[in-house]
């Protein structure tokens, strides 16, 4: 993991009365990579395929989209590159190299079910990684903050 990925996180009295545990629920903190001044758009495109990143260079891309929630019929607008993500999921968690990291592995998760809040039991049994709960917990409740992968507010 490359220091310019992680960043320790903030220390205040409050953070250290709400300790998470295994049923905080965190996701990716957009805010996070604008408060650190990080381009998550150029991260986000190492995780796309050719062919998705051709979509993207394409002059006549749109900038959104309406997106229908398959659970609740919501409509909402998205980015096209979190269009991306969302409509191709499986590629996105089946495209994990071997030996890919547990923080890389928990991203693409986010990434791929539209950052919606997981506990890291939740976490653990979509990432393959039963029993790894605590770790899990410890990884994502720790000093650093990995990828902007934080605890839900």
């Amino acid at each position: 993991m490359s220091d310019e990925e992680t960043v320790p996180a903030a220390r205040t009295p409050l953070a250290r009365l709400n300790k998470p545990g295994l049923g905080t629920r965190f996701h990716i903190d957009f805010d996070w990579w604008q408060r650190e001044e990080r381009e998550i758009e150029v991260y986000l495109r190492t995780y796309l395929s050719e062919a998705q990143l051709e979509q993207l260079r394409q002059e006549n891309a749109p900038q959104t989209v309406d997106w229908v929630d398959p659970e609740t019929a919501e409509v909402r607008s998205m980015n096209f590159m979190e269009f991306l993500f969302r409509t191709n999921s499986a590629e996105l968690m089946g495209g994990e190299e071997k030996g890919a990291s547990l923080v890389d592995g928990i991203f693409r998760l986010f990434l791929a079910n539209g950052n919606q809040p997981l506990s890291p039991v939740e976490i653990a049994e979509k990432v393959g990684r039963a029993g790894q709960e605590r770790t899990i917990l410890r990884t994502l409740a720790g000093v650093r903050v990995y990828k902007g992968i934080r605890p839900v507010d």
